[in-house]
Parts: C-alpha cells; sequence; structure tokens
C-alpha cells in the first residue's frame, strides 16, 4: 500500500509550476553580512534590516545596532534606501503600552523613521495571534499585513536582507 497518493500527470505539472513560481524570489534574494555590504563596489538597491528574537528586551541590542549600521551604510553609499522589520517577540516592546518600560527603543524607532527616513515595520500576524491589534502600536510604527511577506517585498525590489545579530545578553 503506497504511503503516499498516486498523482496524476496534470497534478504533478500543477504542482511543479506552483514550487517554480513560488520559489524564485527568495533563491534569488540576497542576505548579506554588513561588512559584505559596506565592501561592495556599488550601492544595492536598498537595505531589509530583519529582526526576529524570542527575547522581548531584543531591541534594547537591536535597534542600536541597526543605527549603527544604518550610519555606516549611509557614509559608504549616502543615497541608499533602508528599512526595519521586526517580527518576532521583540517587537512587541513598540507597543503605546510598553513605551515607558522600554524608552529606548522607541526613541531610536522614532529616530530611524523620523530622522534617518527608515521605515519601521512590525508584523501584524504575529500580533493578532498574541490578540494585540494595530492600533496598539504608535504611528510612527508601520504594522505591515506579515513580517515575512513585508521583507519579501522589499528582497523583490532589489534590496539585502541583512539579519541583525542575536541579543549577547540572554
Amino acid at each position: 500500500m503506497a504511503i503516499l497518493p498516486r498523482l496524476s500527470m496534470r497534478n504533478m505539472q500543477a504542482a511543479l509550476a506552483l514550487c517554480l513560481t513560488w520559489l524564485p524570489g527568495p533563491l534569488l534574494a540576497e542576505t548579506a553580512a554588513l561588512d559584505a555590504v559596506l565592501a561592495r563596489a556599488t550601492a544595492p538597491a536598498g537595505i531589509v534590516f530583519e529582526i526576529v528574537d524570542r527575547d522581548p528586551q531584543a531591541l534594547n541590542h537591536a535597534l542600536p545596532w541597526v543605527v549603527d549600521a544604518a550610519r555606516q551604510l549611509r557614509q559608504r553609499f549616502p543615497k541608499l534606501e533602508m528599512a526595519v522589520v521586526s517580527h518576532g517577540q521583540e517587537m512587541f516592546a513598540l507597543q503605546k503600552s510598553a513605551q515607558g518600560k522600554n524608552l529606548q527603543p522607541h526613541q531610536l524607532a522614532q529616530q530611524l523613521v523620523k530622522q534617518e527616513g527608515i521605515p519601521v515595520h512590525v508584523c501584524e500576524t504575529y500580533a493578532g495571534w498574541k490578540g494585540i491589534a494595530p492600533e496598539a502600536f504608535p504611528e510612527y510604527i508601520d504594522v505591515a499585513p506579515a513580517g515575512p511577506a513585508q521583507i519579501n517585498n522589499y528582497m523583490a525590489l532589489g534590496y539585502i536582507r541583512i539579519v541583525v545579530p542575536k541579543t549577547a545578553k540572554r
């Protein structure tokens, strides 16, 4: 008795076509380390910083890292477009109700958005799983429908993803 159902040739072709239309974006998209981007001869289309961590306080380390990385990148490529996507447990520190306990992440997020022109996105899907509405985040935080999809959208535009290092302190 076969464990897998028999697939007709038409079903296999449809499955293959689906895989080929879904996979090329992530396979062709580029993820790089900060040093590799800084060593490039020409600027990429943009940079998307990905922050995803289980540590609720990770933004205390991740956002200063992003601010410093953005400064280095802008020194090297002055007109470089950048964005930040936070889609792990750390993103909840950016809620309005958490601002008092998380002053530094809120100040740095505001600095990135308002002074540096770097949008900061959080994941509406993950927030929804935790019962948190988009309105729980301040106006300077963009609540994207899905964090990974937001990253893929940037990468489809030629942005390079830089995964922000996990927090050193646990």
